[in-house]
Formats: structure tokens, sequence, C-alpha cells
């Protein structure tokens, strides 16, 4: 446990602190001190690829193009990564970065989006670039351990294994273990709070569930295909109705974000520093830009081009923060400060949703959380299998216990919550974000071409 601290806080802690204006600081990461230089990068040399490409990824997400055979489309592998990556942290971690960096964060929040959206391009594409044939599951499979392996691996030997390799997919399974224990806690916790069923009884119930999708071969993306469009859909459109019933508080709401983000009270009183940097780990950790998760959905879909699985990435990573946080923010900030002052996490947002929308709006916060939630736990899963195969080989076996093992934390999580697991999972995902860009940088150069050809296939 203190070794799993002492990672944890290298990762996440503030290793450099920048005076600001008024007293205040700007504390960095040395997570934060890696995504945000490489998404400035990445932005740069794509050519400002979220702007100039946007009606392009549009294009492809109306496409939706079928796949052969097992194999999974383009947007099929879109609405996977989106199960993942719009999860509790788009709920409850907005209303935390908003309540610690007041509104400003979420200006920072959608800057830092658009940053990731670039680093997203370069690992999907990257994923495509090195997939392989899967030969469990039908299709394809990769991510960031084969083109890990590609990179220190040079004879092209699958019985050799890059130890860089091996060690972003132990990071991954031990992060999912843990984020499945995260899923059930909060889905149990939310259930108490607007049913009153006890948390064995919800758990139970997830569990089975969950079982009865993930333990059938193929069934994780069908069951995906209708959950993720759905929820996204029922919250956008709730949030839609929302903003609609107070449009005349509008201006006055994005005057405060843009005030509190660059403005000279929270300068002059010391908060610059949390405004900036609440919003800037929203915008990274909830889109998961640069982590090495969603390029494992990438590398499995049937495309016709490496660049077009890049740019639906990109557009996941819009759909997740632009789309799905900004929703969580509105609903916060057009309600009454005085309502939500003292508040919380979940406790604020069903605050919120109760004073826009009445009990109706607590049990659908319920609802949809589990959606959201039980999206991710699958999700997760279909990433895990090209990881568990790198590891240790096709074989049914290895890649049964990893699932009964991840409901084993389901189960477990929905019971109680074990900070040792939570911090366990929180140094999964920052291990794998320091091993993919090391991957990321040297084999920029294969993404970028691919996108330069796919531009020049597009004038033609």
């Amino acid at each position: 446990m203190t070794l799993i601290k002492a990672v944890y806080n290298l990762l996440w802690s503030d290793l450099v602190s920048v005076p600001l204006p008024g007293g205040s600081s700007l504390g960095l990461s040395l997570l934060v001190m890696i995504l945000i230089p490489a998404g400035l990068y990445f932005t740069i040399r794509t050519r400002f690829l979220p702007f100039r490409l946007f009606p392009e990824m549009l294009r492809l997400a109306a496409e939706n193009k079928g796949a052969s055979g097992n194999g999974i489309s383009g947007v099929q592998a879109l609405i996977v990564s989106t199960a993942c990556r719009v999860g509790m942290g788009n709920l409850v971690g907005v209303v935390a970065a908003i309540s610690a960096g007041g509104a400003g964060a979420v200006f920072w929040m959608w800057l830092i989006a658009l940053l990731g959206s670039s680093t997203a391009f370069i690992e999907a594409t990257l994923a495509q670039i090195y997939k392989e044939r899967d030969p469990l599951y039908g299709g394809w499979r990769g991510g960031p351990a084969y083109y890990l392996h590609h990179l220190f691996i040079k004879d092209d030997s699958k019985r050799k294994k890059s130890l860089i390799a091996c060690l972003f997919a132990l990071s991954g399974l031990i992060c999912w273990c843990g984020i499945s224990q995260v899923i059930s806690n909060s889905i149990s916790s939310s259930f108490e709070n607007a049913f009153s069923i006890p948390p064995l009884y919800s758990t139970i119930a997830l569990v089975a569930v969950a079982a009865v999708i993930v333990l059938r071969k193929n069934a994780t993306v069908k069951v995906l295909d209708i959950i993720v469009p759905v929820m996204a859909a029922c919250y956008f459109f709730i949030t839609l109705f929302i903003i609609v019933k107070n449009a005349p508080l509008l201006p006055s709401v994005f005057a405060r974000i843009f005030s509190e983000a660059f403005g000279l009270r929270q300068a002059v009183g010391g908060g610059i520093g949390a405004v900036i940097m609440n919003g800037a780990k929203r915008g990274l950790f909830s889109n998961e830009a640069g982590s090495g998760s969603a390029p494992c959905a990438a590398a499995a879909a049937d495309i016709s081009h490496p660049a077009k699985a890049g740019l639906l990435q990109s557009l996941g990573v819009f759909i997740d923060t632009i789309v799905i946080c900004s929703c969580s923010a509105m609903i916060m900030l057009l309600t009454p400060e005085s309502m939500t002052s003292g508040l919380e996490g979940m406790d604020l947002l069903q605050t919120a949703m109760n004073y826009h929308l009445g009990g109706f709006g607590v049990i659908f916060i319920a609802v949809i959380l589990w959606l959201f939630s039980f999206s991710t736990f699958l999700g997760i899963l279909f990433y895990a299998r090209s990881n568990v195969a790198y590891l240790f080989g096709d074989n049914e076996l290895s890649q049964l216990l990893y699932k009964l093992l991840a409901l084993l934390m389901l189960f477990v999580g929905g019971l109680a919550a074990y900070q040792f697991v939570w911090d366990l999972g929180d140094v999964g995902i920052g291990l794998m974000t320091i091993f993919n860009m090391i991957a990321l940088f040297p084999l920029a150069p294969k993404a970028l071409d691919a996108l330069r050809d796919y531009e020049k296939k597009l004038k033609k």
C-alpha cells in the first residue's frame, strides 16, 4: 500500500508549482506536464486537425459502413470508446471541478479537450496501423501494447515480448479492475439515495446482468450499440430542455464561465491556479486522450483507412467533453448557488436536478448514472481482450479468468469502497499514459503520413 501511494503521488500530485499574480500558484502533476505539451505538439503537427477536419469527422460518423465477418465498424469502435469515456466523471467529476475551480474551469476543460482530440487521433491511427487478426473473437485487435511491441521488437517474432508493452498491458488490466469497483460503488450509492434500495440487492442485479453479457462471446458490442446512443441522447435532450427552460440565464452563465476563466477577481483572490488546473485535469482524464485506452477499440475497427479510425476517435473526445461534460456543467451553473453551497458530488448534482425537474430529476440522474457506469464496465472488458491476449496468448481460459475477476471486483465494490483499490485504478491509468507516450512521439510520423495520404485521397 505504501508503494502504491508513492507511485500515486508521483503521477497525480503537484510536482511543480508555478507562481501566479495575486499570490496564487499553478500546481502541475507529472501527467499534466506530459499530456498538455503532447496535445499542443500533436495539434500543431496535424495542422489543427480538430478544427480543420471536424466536418469530415461528422461525415464518417454518419457513413457507418458495416464490418465484415465478426469485426466491428469504425462507428461501433467509436461507440465502445465513448462508453468508456462517458462515465461517472462526466457527472460527478465535472461537478467537483466546478466546485473546486469555479465556472471558469469549464473553459479550460473545453480547451484541453480540443488539444486532446489531436492526441486521440495519433494513438487511434497507430492502433489501426499495427492491428492484427484476432483468432479468438474474430475481426481485429491491437492497441498500445501492440504498437509498443513493434517499436521495441524489430524481428516480428510473436514469441518475444516487449517489457514496456507488457507493463502497459498489465497497467491496463489493473486500472480496469479498479474502475470496476468504482463503478459498482457509485451505482449502489445512487440507487440507495434515489430509491432506498439496499446496496446488496442493486449490486447482485448489476453483476447478474453484466455476467450475462460479458460471458457471451460477442454480445458486448451489440449491447453497447443500443445503450450508448440512447443514454447520450437522453442526457443531451434533458439538458437541452433545462437550457431552453432557463434561456434568459444563459448570457450570464457564459459571462461567468469566461470571466472566471481569465478574470481579475480570481487572479487577485489567489484562485486562478485552481480554476485552470481543475478544468485541465477534468478535460484530460475524462476524455482519456493519451492514456492508451481508446486505441484498444480503434484497432478493432474493420475500416478502409487508418486515418478514418483516428478521426472517429478524435470525435469521441468532442462528444465526451464538449457535449456530455458541458451538459453536466450547464445543469449545475443554471441552479442558484444558494441551493448548492456546501454540497458536493452526487448530492450536489441530484439537488440541481431536483431544482430543475423535481423528483423526476433525481430518479433520472440515478438511472443515467447506472447507464453511464454500466456501459463503461462493458467497454473496459472489451479493451481488456487485446491486453490479456498480448500477455497470456490466444487462449479462452485467460480471457474467462479476467472477466470473472472483473465481475468479482464489481460485486465487492458495490458493498464497500476500498480506497486502496481506487488508488490502484488511478495508478494503472497513470502508468498506461506514461508507457503509451513512450511510443506516441517516435511513431507519430507514421500516423501523420496516414493523415496526409487520407487528405490527398479526399481531394481526389
